[in-house]
């Protein structure tokens, strides 16, 4: 005997909907997602390089107050530094990558929410053959969503979240990349204009010292090879002035490219050099965590590839839909609104895979080495980024010392240049030693140009090590 079918009273039904709505809704909390935690990674309490020797910078916060361009005192540079920013390719790429992820998190999010679709029409049919003929309309509202019962849809939103935010530190590190760039190029153009303002005096001197040679030649007092000699060394003076003048070009031209000019219309006008060495604040270690881009990058890496293994392991448990639609149908637009033709649908609908031959394991297995491997290219960005301070460090201060050295140096040799060339014109001695002693005050004065370049690029060098004084937005301060 059949049972009859007792309809249910429409408090019910809501209830029991309500019901089901409240247990989807448990379960959209349970996430198969392991917990993130940052990679651990052993951070030494100094820097070992900076040593009772480094002076703290004055502000010890000057890194973090703004442009660390500024801290040259260079006006030039802070003009090319802002240009820069404003129409530098590689910068301009990174944006539109950091806006392009920065969608996907947006569509990511999306998928949470249910949809809604809307759809009509109208047909008109007849014809001889047909038994009757007329027009029918019809319209319909229909609601589609998939519960995230176990944080699928929230490992996608995290993993897409985690990847535009080291889409954001990849933008700084472009940043600070390109202005690093533009300082590096600026100061070797700054040093090729002293060097050529050097080799000019110096080509002046040497055009004196062979007009002294065919004098004395002339009066009989001197060998022809005094003058050969001053000749050579004039004409290769000449040639390193030209080289000097070539460089300066090259470096120009590479500015213009960083300020996203062509070089034919980009001029860096020759001006003094300013010579200015800041001291920057090395910190403490254990910052760098936070203002390296590329290891906030990496870390943000590590989080996307933990993300994936949620979005795998969800792949072991049933997914499950929900639809509904309301329509109404009719022979004319009017009958659309009319209750006699409305139409409605609820539907529920769950799938489970039952068998693929482990490849759902096989992909939660894969996942997992990435994330491994992401975590192994983190701790060797932040072992890099360690090793990159402590070098700069070095090379600061061995420079450091070098220089009153080079300026000795220097003094002692135009010292003995004059010299020499004093008691040439009395004929005490050879051209030869006037030759040697010329040279080597030149090579003391370029040496000592080079070396107050090195010694800002040094600086320059350890302010992209230590992040530029960037701050990742998602991370407390350190």
């Amino acid at each position: 005997m059949t049972r009859p079918i007792i309809p249910l009273a429409p408090g019910v039904r809501a209830a029991r909907w309500a019901s089901l709505g409240l247990a989807l809704t448990l379960l959209s909390a349970c996430s198969v997602t392991p917990p993130y935690q940052r990679p651990e990674m052993p951070v030494p309490a100094t820097f070992k390089e900076a040593g009772a020797t480094w002076a703290p910078a004055a502000p010890a916060d000057a890194l973090d107050r703004g442009p660390w361009w500024e801290l040259f005192g260079d006006a030039e540079l802070n003009r090319l530094a802002e240009q820069v920013q404003l129409s530098n390719q590689n910068i301009a790429a990174a944006v539109a990558a950091y806006a392009q992820a920065q969608a996907v998190v947006r569509q990511q999010r999306a998928g949470l929410l249910p949809s809604v679709s809307l759809s009509g029409g109208a047909t008109r049919s007849g014809g001889e053959g047909a038994s009757r003929s007329g027009t029918t309309t019809q319209a319909s509202l229909g609601v589609d969503w998939a519960p995230d019962l176990w944080g699928r849809l929230e490992s996608g939103v995290n993993n897409a979240q985690a990847s535009a935010q080291a889409s954001e530190a990849d933008l700084a590190s472009a940043r600070l990349s390109a202005v690093g760039s533009l300082a590096s190029a600026y100061f070797q153009l700054r040093e090729a204009d002293a060097e050529i303002g050097l080799l000019q005096a110096t080509v002046e001197g040497y055009e004196r010292s062979l007009q002294i040679a065919r004098n004395r030649y002339s009066a009989g007092v001197v060998a022809q090879t005094d003058v050969l000699q001053a000749q050579t060394q004039l004409a290769n003076a000449r040639a390193d002035l030209a080289t000097a003048r070539q460089n300066r070009a090259r470096f120009e031209h590479a500015l213009a490219v960083l300020t996203g000019q062509a070089p034919s219309d980009f001029v860096v006008p020759s001006a003094p050099w300013v010579a200015q060495v800041p001291q920057v604040p090395p910190g403490v270690p254990s910052t760098l965590l936070q203002r390296r881009p590329d290891i906030a990058s990496a870390e943000r890496a590590v989080a996307a590839a933990n993300a994936q293994i949620g979005i795998q392991r969800a792949a072991y448990f049933p997914s499950l839909s929900l639809g509904a639609t309301l329509g109404s149908g009719g022979s004319s637009v009017a009958d659309l609104f009319k209750a006699s033709g409305t139409v409605w649908s609820l539907g529920l609908s769950i799938a489970q895979t039952v068998f693929d031959a482990g490849a759902t394991a096989a992909r939660v297995e894969e996942a997992q080495a990435a994330r491994d491997a992401r975590v192994a290219v983190y701790r060797q960005t932040v072992l890099t980024a360690f090793q990159s301070v402590e070098d700069q460090l070095t090379v600061l201060r061995t420079l450091r010392e070098q220089e009153p050295l080079r300026r000795e140096a220097v003094s002692a040799a135009e010292r003995t240049a004059q010299q020499l060339l004093n008691r040439y014109r009395e004929g005490q001695v050879g051209y030869t030693e006037v030759v040697t002693a010329q040279v080597s005050a030149l090579s003391a004065q370029r040496a000592l140009l080079q070396l107050q370049v090195n010694r800002q690029l040094a600086v320059v060098a350890l302010v992209q090590a230590l992040g530029g004084g960037w701050q990742a937005p998602w991370q407390p301060p350190a």
